[in-house]
């Protein structure tokens, strides 16, 4: 709990985590009960000074519920908009206190007294709100300055393995690009190279095979590898009996053991230099039950696991670990998988959403909605439930020979 505490608290000064922990209680329990446990007669609110009862009070509770849910998550992540938002807020309750106590006393000297006292507080945590910005930014060393000259990306050929090796070069990362298509990793490479004037090296490996994890490994050594990003993977759509086993073999071996290997081969060199970063692209198909994706949906569960756990272990070791939890993506992913086609968000997005949240946060989904349908329902509803109805959704992107 103390180094759970520790991190959570970390990096921010005193005040900022006083503002969050506030922000946490308002959002979790007192707005929730507020809303729908208080008594109507008895609901007042308050917006610049007017106050607002009964039912008008329970409306205009809702975007106070979302002012401080937005701020816990701004506090938590170190969001730019919190800076300028979170100022205006407060400057409204400064507001509201000189309104409401002039309104109360009336136009004499103890309301403009009580009124300014009551709102100076206000007023200077707003103004130090908005002198915060270093502490609310979203701009970020680029990760070479943070993490040294190489990246590896496996599954560079195509998708989000393309789109990673595009945004690591753009920030200055010379790049080792791994897959089966030597083709495309040449056209890659000369691309980046030519763009961003930055070194590469292609290895053609097959990764789901006992020796490819070890043949990629030695193809770095020699290079200070600051960023690994296991995004190599495919998926499998079917029922679990009419899938072919040896494709069931490749699919563990490369989403699951590929990764363990070269994660234990290269982490040492980062533990050495006490600093690195390791992606693990997951799924959100890993948050649940998955009929019609059984076995990728465990093995992007393992990804998950074993991401999140390296990130306590590697904490205070100067090397970030990040678990990038994708939906829908438009890659090759659904024509390699069986899938029928249909739509997602583009990889680009996935990606840029990976480079802002390594550091921050051990995993993100990508996407809200995304985030809705993983999480909610493990919290509201029995897992046997959940398997069903994630059934019924795979049904619809599953070939009729498949189910």
């Amino acid at each position: 709990m103390r180094d759970w505490l520790r991190d959570l608290f970390r990096d921010r000064p005193i005040w900022i985590n006083a503002l969050m922990i506030f922000s946490s209680y308002m959002a979790f329990i007192y707005m929730p009960w507020d809303i729908f446990w208080k008594p109507v007669a008895e609901d007042k609110e308050v917006w610049f000074g007017i106050m607002f009862s009964g039912w008008w009070a329970k409306l205009t509770a809702i975007p106070h519920w979302f002012v401080y849910a937005a701020a816990v998550h701004g506090f938590r992540r170190h969001r730019s908009w919190i800076c300028t938002w979170g100022a205006l807020y407060t400057a409204q309750i400064s507001l509201g206190m000189l309104i409401w106590n002039i309104g109360y006393f009336g136009f004499s000297l103890t309301g403009w007294f009580v009124g300014i006292v009551g709102a100076v507080p206000f007023a200077l945590l707003s103004l130090a709100l908005a002198d915060a910005r270093d502490h609310f930014t979203d701009a970020r060393k680029p990760m070479r300055a943070r993490y040294g000259e190489w990246a590896v990306v496996t599954g560079a050929s195509a998708g989000l393995g393309v789109e990673f090796a595009r945004a690591l070069a753009r920030e200055g990362m010379s790049c080792v690009l791994a897959a089966r298509r030597e083709d495309r990793l040449t056209d890659l490479a000369e691309e980046l190279e030519k763009r961003h004037r930055v070194e590469t090296r292609v290895v053609r490996v097959d990764l789901s095979t006992i020796e490819g994890p070890e043949a990629l490994a030695a193809a770095c050594e020699g290079l200070e590898v600051g960023v690994l990003v296991n995004n190599a993977g495919f998926g499998y759509s079917g029922r679990f009996d009419k899938q072919d086993t040896s494709r069931l073999r490749d699919l563990v071996m490369l989403n699951c053991v590929a990764p363990t290997v070269l994660t234990s081969k290269i982490l040492p060199g980062m533990k050495e230099r006490e600093r690195g970063a390791i992606i693990m692209t997951g799924s959100v198909a890993g948050r649940q039950p998955l009929p019609l994706h059984t076995v990728y949906a465990a093995t992007k569960s393992f990804d998950q696991v074993f991401g999140e756990s390296l990130y306590v272990e590697l904490r205070d070791a100067g090397v970030d670990v990040l678990v990038l939890e994708p939906g829908s993506t438009e890659t090759e992913f659904q024509e390699v998988a069986g899938e029928i086609p249909h739509s997602g968000q583009s990889a680009a997005q996935v990606v840029e959403l990976a480079m802002v949240s390594v550091g921050q946060q051990p995993t993100v989904i990508s996407g809200w909605l995304n985030w809705a349908r993983a999480m909610l329902p493990a919290r509201i509803a029995p897992r046997s439930l959940i398997a069903y109805v994630a059934h019924g959704y795979m049904k619809d992107q599953t070939p009729p020979e498949m189910r």
